[in-house]
Order: structure tokens, then sequence, then C-alpha cells
């Protein structure tokens, strides 16, 4: 290469300056050592504190669940600003919205033939309720949403619905894009076929005897209504399932009774460290506030919240001046509802979307993050694969060039902000997820450090380097 620049036979001067245009290309994007060795030390720093997990504790003790709209819900804002003061950033603020208020009610289900006995369920979150009498019904199965779709309008008058299918574990957690379908689309194939109500086998991947909550499609995005709609635990799945390879009918009974209430107030908090030299240029760390209202909220999402300020906060207690774009934390409000918290961030701040230089949330749970996936433009793809070295020794590997973000991330994405995801670990986040067993004790004293060592190093060189990801 360097005999290539050389031979055109220009000035020394010439030569030089061709052959480092020559060199930068051959080898990709360069990070100034003092920028590389200050992430370095971000990530060492990070390793020996656990401030992530204080923030977790904290978060569930002093609020514990947080259900969209409620009075938890608001009590976990105004912890948030209270906590975000207090540790120093500037502009913290709530910017208020609106969302509609699911409340759960009694629930309860059994077996009445053959086989009288109790089942586990949860009422999904939009369900409409059955009413204290309840429903009863033959239980008519199915594989998978899918088939029940097959089933012809009207055909299942008087009937429950039973899908029955299993979520696949997995690393990345890629099971969950197929097993959500029926938690989202059966109340409403249900209805559509003229059943009563519907059971589905819950999402996820726990064994225990608990079932798992989680959103429905929102009415209001389809125009139509949905039967009464419960999960069921694995064990309770399994049971029914066998009761119904035995010959004859199983008839079901389930009583839920939530209440739909009219939209009350929620929003997002946001923090930020202003940049010395581009304040206007955000750098974007997202988590989720609210949680459901059967645990108290830890791996899904207080272990995000933790991550995000703890990694900011260590720019704050590290860095002599502030990076040269703003740092902007937004703790979203009313995520399991159906994102209702990430569409009035990007609504309220549509004028300045451009000037989000990129975004990211920390949303599954408290595992080690191993890969590190973008969505740049081609040409800051080196710019990625720079930052992927600098993460390299905390056991991250380069992914790929298709990163969601996060949930909360969807319109900022969807609006040409680019993202990234920094991904955790996630082979047991569904036993957890969305059922009473997520609590503060499945998360050890340390088990965040190695996130917020990854989080803190990303944000500081997407703040600092003079890269356009767009």
């Amino acid at each position: 290469m360097r005999s290539a620049c050389c031979s055109l036979r220009s000035s020394a001067l010439v030569c030089v300056l061709f052959f480092t245009v020559c060199r930068v290309h051959a080898q990709g994007f360069v990070i100034d050592d003092a920028v590389a060795a200050t992430a370095r030390d971000l990530m060492d720093r990070a390793q020996s504190d656990n401030a992530a997990y204080e923030i977790v504790a904290s978060l569930t003790t002093e609020v514990g669940p947080r259900l969209a709209g409620t009075e938890s819900e608001a009590r976990a804002r105004q912890w948030a600003v209270q906590k975000l003061r207090a540790v120093g950033f500037a502009n913290v603020r709530e910017e208020a919205f609106q969302v509609p208020l699911w409340e759960r009610g009694e629930e309860r289900a059994r077996i009445l033939t053959p086989f009288p006995q109790p089942l586990t369920i949860s009422a999904l979150g939009g369900s409409a309720g059955t009413g204290s009498a309840g429903v009863r019904g033959e239980v008519v199965a199915f594989a998978s949403i899918a088939a029940l779709k097959k089933a012809p309008p009207g055909s299942l008058a008087g009937k429950i619905v039973f899908i029955d299918e299993v979520m696949a574990r997995s690393r990345d957690g890629s099971g969950y894009a197929v097993a959500v379908g029926k938690r989202r689309l059966a109340a409403y194939e249900a209805a559509r076929a003229g059943a009563s109500a519907a059971l589905i086998r819950s999402v996820g991947t726990s064994s225990h005897r608990f079932a798992h909550t989680g959103q429905m499609r929102r009415v209001t995005e389809a125009g139509e209504a949905g039967v009464p709609t419960a999960a069921l635990s694995a064990p309770d799945a399994d049971q029914l399932q066998r009761a119904l390879s035995y010959d004859g009918p199983v008839e079901v009974e389930v009583v839920i009774t939530p209440r739909q209430l009219p939209p009350v107030p929620s929003g997002n908090i946001v923090a930020e460290i202003v940049g010395r030299e581009l304040p206007e240029e955000i750098v974007l760390l997202g988590a989720h506030l609210d949680s459901w209202d059967l645990g108290t909220g830890a791996v899904d999402d207080a272990a995000g919240v933790g991550i995000i300020v703890a990694a900011a906060k260590l720019l704050l207690d590290s860095l002599e001046q502030p990076p040269r774009r703003t740092v902007r934390i937004v703790l979203f409000g009313a995520e399991e509802v159906g994102l209702v918290g990430a569409r009035a961030y990007a609504e309220r701040h549509a004028a300045s979307l451009g000037q989000h230089i990129v975004a990211t949330e920390s949303d599954f749970g408290a595992g080690d993050i191993w890969r590190f996936d973008t969505r740049f433009a081609d040409a800051a793809l080196p710019a990625g694969d720079a930052i992927g070295r600098v993460l390299a020794p905390l056991g991250i590997e380069r992914g790929g060039n298709r990163a969601s973000g996060g949930p909360d991330m969807k319109y900022l994405r969807e609006a040409g902000v680019p993202v990234v995801g920094l991904l955790q670990d996630g082979s047991d986040y569904f036993d957890l997820h969305h059922t009473p067993d997520d609590t503060l004790d499945k998360i050890g004293e340390n088990a965040l450090d190695q996130n917020v060592a990854a989080y803190a190093a990303f944000v500081y060189l997407a703040a600092e380097l003079d890269v356009d990801f767009r």
C-alpha cells in the first residue's frame, strides 16, 4: 500500500498524507488513544461498583409493582425524579401523557368435568371480564394461534379455546417473538370463532406453577372486542392437555373480573448530562419504569433502570468534563401496556429526532451482555466495529447491523434514529418475565456490573466521537 501511494511521484508531504489516508482506509475507523483509554477506565471502574444493584433495590423496595396508570407508577415517577436529581443530572423532568387504566380483579379457573380440580391462571393485560359468575364451556385445543385462525367464524360457539403452544428457550430470546403471537391475538381470534373465553399456555419458559401475564393487542388498534382471556401456568397447561387426551369432553370454568377504566396520567422521566460542545445532539439511553403487578418488576425492568442510570452516573463521577454531545436518560412510562410512553416521547420530540445521534435501551433482565449489534449507515460501520473492539474485553462479540435497540426504541428507529443493541444472555429471562417470581432475589449484587461497564463505555464513545451514525 505504501509503495502504491508514493509511486505518485508527488512531494514527500503529499505522499505522507496520502499514505495516512490509505492506512486509515485499510484498518478502518481509529479511536483516539486517549478516548479509548477513558472508555477502558470507565469499564474498569464499573466492575468494582454495584451502583446499579442499589438502584434496583431502591426501586423494587420503595415502590414495588408499578402497573401503568396506577398510584404505584406515579410513585415510581416521583422516586425517579428524586433519585436523578440527587445523583446530579441536569434538566430532570417529567413529560406527562395519558394512558388507559386496566385493573386486575379476581381470577380463578378450574376443570369441572371429568376431573374436577383448580387451575392456576393470570388474566392478560387488556382482557375483558367474565363477570363474577364466570363462564363455563367445553375446551377446544389448538396447537398455535395459526391453527385457531383457520377455525371458521362462529364455529366455536359456547366453547373455551385453549392454545397449547410451548415457547422455546434461547439465549437471545428469539422464541418470544413466535410465542407472543398467541398472547396478543387469542382473545380476538377466539371471539371471531364464537368462543366464550380463551386460555393460553403462558408465554414463558418456566415450569413453575405460576402464570405469565402480559398485554394483549389493544382493542383500539383493531376496533374489535375480544373474549375474556387468561394465561395458564405451564404445569396447568400440561394437566389440561392430559385431561383432553382422555375420551370425552373436558369442561372448564373461568372467572376473571378486570376493569378497563378511562385514561389517567402517566409519564416519561428525562434527565441529562449536557454536552460540552454539541448540547443539541442527543445520545439516548432508555429503560422502562413501569412493570406488571404480579412481582416487583426487578428483572423487568428495574434492572434496566439501574443499568442505564448507573452507567450515566459513572460518566458524571469519572469524567473531568462532559462528553461532546448530550447524554439523555429516558425512563419510559407505560411500556408494558403497549409502548405508550415510547410513542409519546417520539411525538413530543418529533422536531428534534434528527438530532438524536444514536439510541438504545436496557430491557432484557440482568444477564451479561454477549453481543453488540448496530443499525448504522454503511459508512458508519467501521466506527461501530471500532466501538465493538473496545467492548470486546468484556466478553462481548460484534454482531450484525439489524439492531432493534429495544422495545421502547420502536418509534425512534422507525423515524430513522440509529440504534444499537447490547444483547444480554436471556436464557432464563422468560422464566421470570411477567410473573410473581420477578423479584429482587433473582439478581445478584454484582450481576449488573458488566452491563454498566458496557453501557458506560458505549455511551461515552457515542457522545465523544465525531461520527454520524445515520
